[in-house]
């Protein structure tokens, strides 16, 4: 078993705190082996296994219990007074009325509660403003590139899985198939695919033309990377098809991707003008490997975004606000505002072993008027302080 100590230890932070821990992530990244793995630390830290109550709503075995009267009888039932008790609700959406349960459990004493869900309708407006000030979300993603490695623990040609790692898929478990059997890689991603798409999304939001969200999820996977606005996506896909599809469609169908934790925006911000701008942002697919199932993706192709990409949520996992820069006509690839307000600014390149490239990176750098860190990631080997701006390899600093 992988140890994911990122999360682990924002767990051990926030125990016995009179907090709800809401865990989210897309389907299959690894939040039930999460919880899995901190109830077992708290058995071994001494927490009686009477006193942990551990339910998971996707087995057939628990679904008498998606009633929450019947399952906030069961669980009031099984706890006592004079301790505390660790809940555990894996999957806690699929319970009707879950915000009622959460919000009833949450008054008694005694309790420390945990809930996973793979939606954000799970921190629903609803949700959101029942709990104002009594919750806090940890965001689980497939493996780190550091956890990928750790996952291949004979292999030492980092190169080597980290061509891997762009190209294949870091879900847990396609990880785990890759080890014995690559070739069932893209038959579990498209189960997760096709869950995501039919079941979180299509059911939920009762669509009808589930072609047109194929066709949005197919650009915009082929967009990691790339400013795009709903109006540009909605103009290119009308020119390839007699079917219109509107602006207002495409900015819902871009809300659930995004509620599904399968895409996650990257806002812009103006560093002279030091505010977020309306138009245009980014998104970033939540695993590479699911490009494989709507685009001819071809392995080692569009490997700058594919970069990018990997860095995006790396920087995500380090915590901070996370933005792409604009300053005049200089684009930074990555703004990321701490929460102490100090500031740091990425470019990441395949390579600026060419001059007009490294010119490219460095002369974005240099139209900033401040004095907060700037980092140039590529693939390049050797490391240097330029102008003040640091140059790392980017497999070294992910391993850091």
């Amino acid at each position: 078993m992988i140890n994911r100590d990122v999360y682990l230890q924002k767990l051990r932070q926030l125990k016995d705190q009179k907090l709800i821990k809401v865990v989210t992530g897309i389907r299959r990244c690894g939040k039930s082996t999460l919880l899995d793995a901190f109830r077992n630390e708290l058995i071994s830290g001494g927490v009686n296994t009477e006193n942990i109550i551990f339910i998971n709503f996707e087995e057939r075995e628990n679904l008498h219990l998606t009633d929450w009267t019947v399952l906030y009888d069961e669980i009031a039932r099984r706890l006592s007074s004079d301790t505390t008790h660790y809940i555990f609700l894996d999957e806690v959406q699929m319970v009707n009325d879950f915000e009622k349960l959460i919000n009833g459990l949450f008054t008694k004493k005694n309790i420390d509660l945990y809930v996973t869900g793979s939606n954000a309708y799970l921190l629903s407006s609803e949700l959101a403003t029942l709990l104002t000030g009594r919750y806090i979300s940890i965001n689980v993603q497939p493996y780190s590139f550091a956890e990928y490695v750790q996952a291949y623990n004979g292999e030492t040609n980092t190169d080597k899985l980290f061509r891997q790692y762009l190209n294949v898929s870091s879900f847990p478990e396609a990880v785990n198939l890759a080890l014995h059997n690559n070739e069932l890689v893209n038959d579990y991603l498209q189960s997760i695919y096709d869950t995501v798409v039919l079941k979180d999304i299509a059911q939920r939001y009762k669509l009808r033309n589930i072609n047109n969200l194929r066709r949005v999820i197919s650009f915009v996977f082929d967009s990691v990377g790339s400013f795009v606005s709903p109006n540009n996506i909605a103009e290119t896909l009308n020119q390839k098809s007699k079917k219109t599809i509107s602006h207002n469609t495409i900015i819902k169908y871009l809300d659930f991707l995004t509620n599904s934790y399968i895409i996650y925006p990257a806002q812009r911000y103006d560093i002279k003008g030091k505010e977020l701008l309306a138009l245009n942002q980014k998104y970033y697919l939540v695993d590479l490997g699911l490009k494989n199932i709507t685009t001819s993706n071809k392995y080692d192709s569009d490997l700058g975004r594919k970069l990018e990409n990997v860095v995006y949520f790396e920087l995500l996992r380090r915590g901070g606000k996370i933005y792409t820069g604009k300053n005049d006509d200089k684009e930074i690839d990555f703004v990321v505002q701490k929460p102490n307000n100090e500031r740091i600014y990425y470019q990441v390149a395949f390579t600026v072993s060419d001059e007009k490239t490294f010119e490219r990176e460095i002369s974005a750098f240099r139209s900033i008027r401040d004095n907060y860190p700037k980092i140039l990631l590529t693939l390049d080997y050797d490391t240097a302080n330029i102008e003040g701006v640091q140059k790392i390899n980017i497999i070294d600093w992910l391993l850091t």
